[in-house]
């Protein structure tokens, strides 16, 4: 075991990169995009910027499905790891996601989709550790856009924060 692995979280950017992100992440080891890119442009700018690793999501076309998988799952300093996009939550995984844990739980599923913040435990799996970093584009219902940074050492995902990026809002439109 290693010295502590810096990680950044994203999620549901819908093709808007905040440039507030670059400098939340500055000092990250590795960055994982939990789907909805929106984009190829920002799997591209993220994977310049440092070790990235992401999930396709259901916005996403043929370009990021290219690059990147609908599950991912790694290990970081024993810490098992699955990324899926549309994982539903504790008590209500989505079938994929579901299936997946019960062949083999992780010890740290990340989601994105729902554009919930949420991280807790669930006892039903081994005391999983469920991580959604809510949403850091403009597109959809949150009120917040959020970013989540951690910590993986020693087998144990552990320092988590919470970075806002501000409130979600109107997109500017381009002008002619």
């Amino acid at each position: 075991m290693g010295a502590a692995k810096e990680i950044g979280i994203i999620s549901d950017t819908h093709g808007f990169l905040d440039p507030r992100v670059f400098e939340a992440f500055d000092n990250c080891d590795e960055i994982w995009h939990a789907g909805d890119f929106g984009d190829v442009d920002i799997c591209d700018r993220l994977a310049d910027f440092k070790p990235f690793r992401g999930v396709y999501g259901n916005i996403d076309g043929p370009d990021v499905r290219l690059k990147h998988p609908e599950v991912e799952r790694f290990e970081i300093d024993g810490v098992d790891i699955m990324m899926i996009h549309i994982g539903g939550r504790p008590g209500r995984y989505s079938t994929k996601a579901r299936n997946l844990i019960r062949e083999s739980t992780p010890d740290v599923l990340v989601t994105g989709h729902s554009h919930v913040l949420q991280v807790e435990r669930d006892g039903r799996f081994g005391n999983m550790r469920f991580v959604n970093p809510g949403a850091a584009g403009h597109e959809g219902a949150h009120v917040m856009r959020t970013l989540l940074k951690c910590q993986i050492a020693d087998g144990q995902m552990k320092n988590l924060r919470l970075i806002e990026l501000g409130p979600r809002g109107r997109r500017a439109k381009a002008v002619d």
